[in-house]
């Protein structure tokens, strides 16, 4: 165990403390963690590239063994240029000694029970007693700063600096994501498709949210999939089409089903959800070769596939009446025929009728590729 003087706060029935944690006690106690998939493209603020600045400030090679990636994490990756400002900021401070360098408190969360005991005569006021344990401590809030204090503290550069805490042992698993977006939603505008990779999983027991998410990740990993690589999730890396919009229409998508096919079609479309979406883009890709291979053109835009998306039930429905399997790739392609015949890869030219259809906003855009793929279906 190691103390630290502390104050115990609580507000609504929950406690918590305001403490100080010096660099020492956080490179023993602290667990830097992302979030992260293995086998998808790296996130270019993540594990990417490394700048000439961020050489001569950081060293990566030895910060990044201190970061873990799981997908049980609920921070989003590392932005490097954040964490190179900082150290840079940080010995600005130390060189000038006119401002500290980490006034803000820091939150801290721990799987692990303290031990709190009051001095005499003070019931908020005594000793914190934190298990010595490494990784006990998950950062909340502030994760880039402490790691920028970890890469001085390397270098010897961070020694008599305390940071200020505030630290939870009782909260769950939920309560934790769940305070983490609301910090982050409404104070720095954690980015949309961060929340729907953990909204569905754990800060509310979602189905639709879950599946979605499953649904695009396999879309941007599998090794077969036209789309892999081209999705930005978590909001970052190399993709071109965010996360967010397309989990919503497919939440749509999975809540039109459920409400006109009832419980059993949609346990039916659920256990096929990957596999049904997995080969609709494989369909459309041969169905639009020109367009699907060619960089002039928009069909792997985020308005055109939330338009595909749209229409998913069509497709399904159609692929029935051909007395196909609506979930196999040949079913799908052979529903989806009329398409190629009707609309042609021409209709996804950038600079020919996909400009024409963008006068009128995104929305218009993502409302007549939809009634136009389902008018050539009929």
């Amino acid at each position: 165990m190691i103390s630290v003087p502390a104050r115990r706060v609580k507000q609504f029935g929950v406690e918590f403390y305001q403490a100080g944690l010096n660099a020492k006690d956080i490179d023993r106690l602290v667990k830097f963690e992302v979030l992260g998939y293995t086998g998808g493209p790296e996130a270019e603020n993540g594990k990417g590239k490394k700048t000439k600045a961020s050489r001569a400030r950081v060293n990566w090679d030895s910060l990044e063994k201190r970061i873990s990636e799981s997908e049980n994490a609920y921070q989003r990756p590392v932005i490097r240029k954040k964490i190179d400002e900082l150290a840079a900021y940080y010995r600005e401070c130390k060189d000038a000694a006119t401002l500290p360098a980490i006034p803000g408190a820091v939150i801290i969360t721990s799987e692990k029970r303290f031990t709190f005991t009051p001095v005499a005569g003070h019931h908020d006021l005594g000793l914190l007693q934190i298990p010595e344990e490494h990784g006990v401590l998950r950062v909340l809030d502030g994760q880039h700063r402490l790691l920028a204090l970890h890469a001085l503290s390397q270098n010897g550069e961070a020694t008599g600096i305390e940071v200020p805490a505030v630290l939870f042992d009782s909260l769950d698993a939920r309560q934790i994501v769940e305070l983490f977006v609301t910090i982050n939603a409404k104070h720095t505008r954690l980015n949309p498709s961060h929340i729907i990779s953990l909204s569905g999983r754990k800060l509310y027991p979602d189905p639709n949210q879950a599946l979605a998410h499953d649904v695009i990740r396999s879309l941007n990993e599998d090794d077969t999939s036209p789309l892999h690589g081209e999705i930005k999730m978590l909001g970052t890396g190399r993709g071109r089409v965010s996360q967010a919009p397309l989990a919503e229409e497919i939440v749509d998508f999975l809540e039109t089903v459920e409400k006109v096919g009832g419980g059993a079609k949609i346990q039916e479309v659920r256990q096929n959800a990957k596999r049904f979406f997995l080969n609709y883009i494989k369909a459309l890709s041969t169905t639009f070769p020109s367009a699907w291979a060619g960089r002039k053109y928009s069909i792997k835009t985020g308005a055109a596939l939330r338009a595909f998306i749209r229409t998913a039930p069509d497709v399904m429905a159609r692929a029935r009446e051909l007395r196909r399997d609506s979930y196999d790739l040949n079913g799908i392609r052979e529903a989806i025929k009329p398409w190629g015949e009707r609309l042609r890869d021409r209709r996804f030219e950038t600079e020919g009728e996909w400009k024409l259809k963008l006068a009128g906003g995104t929305r218009g855009t993502v409302d007549a590729l939809t009634r136009e793929l389902r008018d050539a279906l009929r």
